[in-house]
């Protein structure tokens, strides 16, 4: 690919790559916006919790129980024609989504006036008949034990994962630093949770996934910004800490911008097509990589902030550092 280039000052200056843009150094005032950050958070949460008592999450067949069908046809899937049959049929909660260019994944609670067992059956027959080619390639059932198994047994594991994060950024870090981090790790999933309750999408074993992603991101996201934050705190014994991370801070933000524009990039395509099956995932996936990098500087940051920090554990040449002018 050739450069773009544009004479400036009697020179050129190459525009491509437009990672040029970013700025290498950067002067913001983090410490300075977390008092309104913190108001931000707060209501956003309260918000994400009353969308939880109020609308509740819509959970999908892994959790409430139903039936979920693999159907083939020759050419592309009639999605419309396999949701009107559904609707047709007094299908309850039915759902399609295009897999593939030739395929579709069906699931629905119960079908009226069909027993649980025999609902597949009856939903396949009437669809074969009205879909000439339609091919059923896979049926499951999940009971509504099996489903409520998997709701405590996803919560129990979401519990262990949390402490065992604790333990590590607090072996590796500061206690303080630990409790940062799971805070915006709370932080992180409230919000979330409230985003599935406001827009009522599906949460299957998909949405678990993709929280699971979004922790797992989030995490890596604080644990960079803490390592930032120790290594100039090694360097600047007498500097005050709100100084510090702000400085801290602004070294990592390019970092920070061009690996989160990657991942949302790379998560876009399915993104604009909401009838993918993979839209909740990314969905969910690209909102917590917006928040995890909100919460790593004004959820986790601010603790660290308020707590304090010890800078006696390592020996290190103490560097005057003069914060920017405000």
């Amino acid at each position: 690919m050739s450069e773009i280039q544009i004479v400036q000052g009697g020179g050129r200056k190459s525009l491509w790559p437009f990672i040029h843009f970013v700025p290498r150094q950067t002067h913001f005032n983090f410490v300075g916006l977390a008092p309104y950050a913190a108001v931000l958070s707060l209501l956003l949460v309260i918000g994400s919790v009353a969308s939880l008592a109020v609308q509740q999450v819509n959970f999908g067949v892994d959790f409430v129980g139903g039936t979920k069908m693999e159907v083939s046809t020759v050419g592309a899937p009639p999605l419309g024609q396999i949701r009107s049959q559904l609707n047709a049929m007094k299908a309850d909660d039915p759902e399609v989504q295009g897999v593939g260019a030739s395929g579709a994944a069906i699931q629905f609670r119960s079908v009226a006036g069909q027993a649980p067992d025999a609902a597949s059956t009856f939903v396949a027959q009437k669809l074969q008949a009205a879909i000439p080619g339609l091919k059923i390639t896979g049926v499951s059932e999940v009971g509504a034990k099996v489903s409520g198994e998997l709701i405590w047994g996803g919560l129990g594991a979401l519990g262990v994962a949390l402490g065992l994060m604790l333990l590590y950024i607090w072996f590796r870090f500061q206690l303080q630093f630990g409790l940062g981090a799971i805070l915006a790790l709370f932080h992180d999933i409230a919000l979330t949770i409230g985003l599935l309750c406001v827009t009522q999408i599906e949460v299957s074993m998909t949405s678990i996934a993709a929280l699971l992603t979004v922790i797992g991101y989030s995490m890596n996201e604080k644990v960079i910004s803490f390592d930032r934050l120790r290594e100039n705190l090694r360097k600047y014994k007498t500097t005050a800490l709100r100084d510090v991370i702000n400085l801290s801070e602004n070294e990592r933000l390019s970092r920070t911008i061009i690996t989160g524009t990657t991942a949302l990039l790379a998560l876009s395509g399915s993104m604009l097509n909401p009838a993918s099956a993979l839209f909740t995932l990314t969905a969910t996936m690209a909102f917590g990589i917006l928040v995890g990098t909100y919460s790593s500087i004004y959820v986790a940051l601010p603790v660290i902030l308020l707590w304090g920090v010890r800078r006696d554990d390592d020996a290190a040449e103490p560097i005057r550092f003069q914060s920017p002018r405000r």
